[in-house]
């Protein structure tokens, strides 16, 4: 790719697939569009090239200034060839599907593919909110938990492209609530929006308590009921707290970074749960040298975006 060259990013979420053209880590044009993750990603394929070719009238730029397709995947992938490996119960046809291929064949572009947490954390080390550090771990708090490392400047990918990705996947609850992946007791099983709602009605107050009205059942909710003084809201929260503490706290205790990152949809209620957060892992990380960073995200839906297209710069500097 040169310089000039324009990445189209795609960023695969549970909720929402983001799209961007970037260039040289400028987002110039951004869409976003359903996942509809449950119909699988064959049928999504369609209208993310259709909405590449309306973003692409809407910035007036031809298609020759396109360089390459880099996606951001909520999945294991295979480090050598960039195949799907497991997509954890969204997009469940991915890994039969050769993603390269589609790229070639319907927008004439080569492709790179990295896990969506990754792609975020470049995002935020390049330009974001980890300037200035090489050690890092990111969170992403939202439909699923998800985590990325990057450690000396170097992603962390591992000898089976499932390094430092399976932070949502760590146990923090023996014997605890069946996770996607088959473990029970996983972070992400325990505290994401994805099963919240099977979590607020399990809660002994839900038939008579002010949970039971709150529509959608979502963090956001749960926070403005905690903040009212809402008991089951605010047991709700804690546990959360406890839940995405325990995470990150095993996630310094194993690759030691400068700071943390947090990320991901549930951020948007910062103010109602961060400081606490903050406040348990420095109470129970083991960090002798000093006090652990938890930093909020910066970049917000542009990370993956341009973390995509730093991605594609990288493998084809020269295409």
């Amino acid at each position: 790719m040169t310089g000039a060259s324009i990445t189209l990013s795609a960023d695969f979420g549970g909720s929402r697939i983001k799209l961007g053209l970037v260039r040289n880590g400028i987002v110039l044009a951004r869409e976003a569009i359903e996942a509809r993750s449950h119909d699988g990603l064959a049928s999504q394929l369609p209208r993310i090239a259709s909405m590449f070719e309306v973003m692409r009238e809407r910035l007036g730029a031809e298609r020759a200034e396109f360089g390459a397709v880099s996606i951001g995947f909520p999945s294991v992938m295979d480090p050598v060839s960039g195949r799907i490996l497991t997509a954890f119960g969204k997009y469940g046809d991915a890994p039969g599907i050769d993603l390269p291929k589609w790229a070639r064949a319907t927008l004439g572009l080569d492709l790179t593919i990295e896990h969506d947490v990754r792609a975020a954390l470049v995002g935020e080390w390049r330009a974001g909110a980890g300037k200035g550090f090489d050690d890092i771990v990111m969170v992403t708090l939202g439909t699923g938990l998800g985590s990325a490392v990057l450690m000396d400047g170097l992603l962390v990918r591992g000898a089976h492209g499932q390094g430092g990705i399976l932070g949502g996947h760590l146990t923090v609850r023996l014997g605890g609530r069946l996770c996607t992946c088959g473990n029970r007791g996983c972070a992400e099983a325990e505290a994401s929006t994805m099963v919240l709602p099977e979590i607020i009605r399990a809660r002994p107050e839900f038939p008579s308590g002010r949970l039971r009205g709150l529509e959608p059942l979502d963090y956001q909710g749960v926070f403005r009921l905690a903040r009212e003084g809402d008991a089951g809201a605010a047991a709700v929260r804690e546990r959360s707290i406890e839940v995405w503490a325990a995470m990150i706290v095993n996630l310094v205790h194993a690759h030691d970074p400068e700071c943390v990152i947090v990320g991901g949809g549930i951020l948007s209620g910062a103010a109602d749960f961060l400081p606490d957060l903050e406040r348990a892992v420095r109470a129970l990380a083991h960090t002798p040298w000093g006090i652990v960073r938890i930093i909020p995200a910066r970049l917000g839906d542009d990370a993956a975006l341009i973390g995509c297209d730093v991605l594609a710069r990288e493998k084809f500097p020269t295409s």
